[in-house]
């Protein structure tokens, strides 16, 4: 029995190792090509709550762009937001030090009764844009873009086929287990991007898409009732054939720590999420990271049981030497990829490739547990607010606290 399951493992090992092939050769490709001269006036519409990690560097970030003409919107719901002030010191001195092309709005959406409060800050936002704006974009408070981040998620949208163009995120951790542990449980979906765009999902961190798709596809309606503002731009999308295009350059460092309470809090969270938003993902994972945990890890365990100079102790153990190569190149094709991209956000980056190179291995196993929990609680906590997810169009409120 165990050799039946170590031999499925390491044929979608294989295939995983191939797959983290074409991710290295997908970068370097996308990102030799010469940037499309495509800069249309940009309505980013930015939600935030509350002081997140290095929240003033993050938004300076957003007004240093090196773009000809756009527009910053802020969106908070409540007036007392510590946030505000940082906004404001931002603004203020983006405007004295540099010669920034770009416009601020501070808009304030309240509290929604129906909807994710993000969602709603974007639906204020969206309504809020300038009359020149052609593209909008959404980005989150709590990533570090680059200065020519909007340029090159804007580009794709040169081709009006394109439904939008995303990024991503990738954490980068400077100290403690749990955080190493979230950044590698989070590499695994950034690498699901790539060039297939029937494939791609959206991720609403860092999102661009034209004005005018938003509004023919009624986006704004159908974000109402919704958690998930990005699962719902896919599906959007997904019905009207349109591709999503994974932009490398935009993939987005995610800096700060977190204990191991908060990475099962943020991992859980985002795997009820997909159960309810995308189950044939949450069914994938629940399968795969129980299939990898149980043969993996029992045929460790069974390494300590048989004995050493049988021939069912070698099989074993070849079957999983070659299952940990293909996971461990995997990893490592991965983490030079991003390395193209993210290579200058220092040492903590680059000391985080032992973390990537081995800690892939117990991921599955934080996989299982977030999977398995959204099998019997949709509730979530998100910012402060409790959630309920009904259904992809039905969002119940429990509880809204204050600023958090």
């Amino acid at each position: 029995m165990f050799y039946f399951f170590a031999l499925i493992l390491l044929w979608l090992s294989w295939k995983s190792f191939r797959s983290g092939i074409e991710y290295l050769r997908f970068f370097e490709k996308e990102i030799a090509k010469p940037i499309a001269d495509f800069t249309p006036f940009c309505s980013i519409i930015a939600p935030c709550k509350g002081l997140d990690h290095e929240l003033y560097e993050n938004l300076s970030a957003l007004l240093a762009q090196d773009y000809p003409n756009y527009e910053v919107i802020f969106v908070l719901e409540d007036r007392n937001d510590p946030a505000i002030s940082v906004i404001e010191k931002a603004v203020r001195e983006s405007a004295s030090v540099s010669a920034s092309n770009a416009t601020t709005k501070i808009l304030f959406s309240e509290r929604s009764e129906d909807t994710a409060q993000k969602v709603h800050k974007l639906r204020i936002g969206s309504s809020h844009i300038s009359t020149e704006a052609q593209v909008l974009v959404f980005v989150d408070s709590d990533v570090r873009v680059n200065s020519r981040w909007l340029g090159f998620l804007v580009a794709p949208l040169a081709d009006k086929r394109v439904g939008c163009a995303t990024g991503y995120r990738w954490f980068i951790a400077s100290r403690g287990f749990a955080s190493h542990l979230r950044s590698v449980w989070n590499a695994s979906i950034a690498s699901a991007l790539g060039a297939d765009t029937a494939k791609n999902f959206c991720w609403g961190g860092s999102l661009a898409i034209r004005r005018e798709i938003f509004e023919r596809l009624e986006i704004s309606t159908r974000w109402r009732g919704t958690l998930s503002d990005d699962f719902t731009v896919m599906r959007v999308l997904n019905e009207s054939h349109l591709p999503i295009v994974f932009v490398p350059q935009c993939l987005n460092a995610q800096t700060g720590n977190c204990t191991f309470s908060e990475l099962l809090e943020f991992t859980t969270r985002q795997m009820k999420i997909t159960r309810v938003y995308a189950p044939h993902l949450w069914r994938a994972s629940l399968i795969g990271s129980l299939l990898f945990s149980l043969t993996f890890w029992i045929g460790i365990v069974l390494l300590f049981f048989l004995p050493f100079a049988e021939m069912d102790f070698a099989i074993t153990l070849i079957l999983l030497a070659a299952i940990f190569i293909f996971g461990l190149g995997k990893a490592y094709l991965r983490f030079k990829a991003v390395k193209l991209v993210l290579d200058d956000h220092g040492e903590s980056f680059r000391k985080s490739l032992g973390a990537h190179l081995l800690l892939w291995t117990i991921t599955p196993l934080i996989y299982f547990y977030n999977s398995f929990a959204a099998l019997f609680s949709r509730k979530l906590v998100w910012r402060g607010t409790e959630y309920e997810l009904i259904s992809p169009t039905e969002t119940k409120i429990i509880r809204s606290d204050s600023v958090a």
